[in-house]
């Protein structure tokens, strides 16, 4: 249902650092650019794709508390890789990979450098 999910940058070239290396791990890159906004993803996949966006108002680019962005990975190990991806390009961990609860739920939690909060997960 949901076609792709936009976050705000205060600056599009470190953002696009940060998104390239997650997108690279998660096999799939950029699809859409323009001067103010790059979208990465497959067209046509019916996976939600990412993109950061300086603000169309031209105000600068807040975080929202209590907005997340989640990345599906294939395995346990991929969570692990993007989590210290994240870390390697700027981001900051806000909850190291590991197992939450006990359904199965393994995640790692880390913000992009702009502040937005994001998680790999997967599902057991």
């Amino acid at each position: 249902m949901i076609g792709y999910v936009t976050v705000g940058t205060n600056d599009l070239a470190r953002a696009a650092r940060f998104y390239d290396a997650i997108a690279a791990e998660l096999g799939v890159g950029r699809m859409m650019e323009f001067d103010s906004f790059i979208a990465w993803g497959t067209p046509g996949d019916p996976r939600a794709g990412i993109a950061a966006t300086r603000p169309f108002d031209g105000n600068p680019a807040t975080v929202g508390n209590g907005i997340m962005v989640a990345f599906e990975a294939k395995d346990r190990d991929q969570v692990d890789r993007l989590h210290a991806i994240a870390l390697a390009n700027g981001g900051t961990c806000e909850g190291p990979p590991g197992p939450r609860g006990e359904d199965g739920f393994y995640a790692g939690y880390f913000r992009d450098p702009d502040g937005n909060k994001l998680n790999a997960f997967i599902m057991a």
